[in-house]
C-alpha cells in the first residue's frame, strides 16, 4: 500500500507578503510539516531541478536528479493513460482536481475515477489529489484511494484551520488504516 496518508497545504492562496506568519499559524493549526514540493509547469523541467533543490526543495514533480521524489501530475484534460506507463518509475501520481492556476475552484468529481483507476492498477503507488479538496471533497478523494490530499482554500481561508487540517487527516487515516 502507498506510504499512508498525508495532508499537504497549498499557498496559492496565501497572503505572499506574510507568508512566514502564515506557514506557523498552519504549523500551530495541527500541520506536522511544511514541505517544498515544487509543482511546475513549463516546457523545460530538467533546466531547473538543480537551481530548485539549492533553493531547498524536497521534491520536485517531474524530473529524476539530485536525490529528490519523482511525481507526474496530470490535469483535467489529460487522460490517465498518459500516465500509466510511468506508474512504476514514479514515487507520485498527482492527479489535478481543477484546472491548474488560481485557488478557490470547484472540484471536480469525475477526476476521482482516474484516482480509482491507478489505486487498483498501482496498489503502492502514492496518489495525490489537488484543487477544491476540502471538508465536503475529502471522503470522495480518500474513497477513491488519494492518500495525499492537498488543500489550500478550504485552510486558509477558514477561520478554524485546526479543525480542518484534523478533518482532512482523520478522514484520510480511516481510509488507509
Amino acid at each position: 500500500m502507498a506510504s499512508g496518508c498525508k495532508i499537504g497545504l497549498s499557498i496559492l492562496n496565501s497572503d505572499l507578503d506574510n507568508l512566514g506568519a502564515e506557514c506557523l499559524q498552519i504549523l500551530d493549526s495541527g500541520a506536522r510539516t511544511l514541505s517544498l514540493i515544487m509543482h511546475v509547469m513549463i516546457s523545460r523541467p530538467e533546466q531547473q531541478v538543480k537551481p530548485m533543490a539549492v533553493a531547498g526543495a524536497n521534491g520536485y514533480t517531474f524530473h529524476l536528479e539530485n536525490g529528490m521524489k519523482l511525481g507526474l501530475a496530470i490535469k483535467p484534460g489529460t487522460t490517465v493513460d498518459y500516465l500509466a506507463p510511468w506508474a512504476n518509475q514514479i514515487d507520485m501520481a498527482l492527479v489535478m482536481t481543477v484546472e491548474p492556476g488560481f485557488g478557490g475552484q470547484k472540484f471536480m468529481e469525475d477526476m476521482m475515477l482516474r484516482v480509482n483507476w491507478l489505486r487498483m492498477q498501482f496498489p503502492s503507488l502514492d496518489i495525490e489529489v489537488d484543487g477544491g479538496v476540502g471538508p465536503d471533497t475529502i471522503h470522495k478523494c480518500a474513497e477513491a484511494g488519494a492518500n495525499m490530499i492537498v488543500s489550500g482554500s478550504a485552510i486558509m481561508r477558514s477561520d478554524d484551520p485546526r479543525s480542518v487540517i484534523n478533518l482532512l487527516r482523520s478522514v484520510c487515516s480511516e481510509t488507509f488504516s
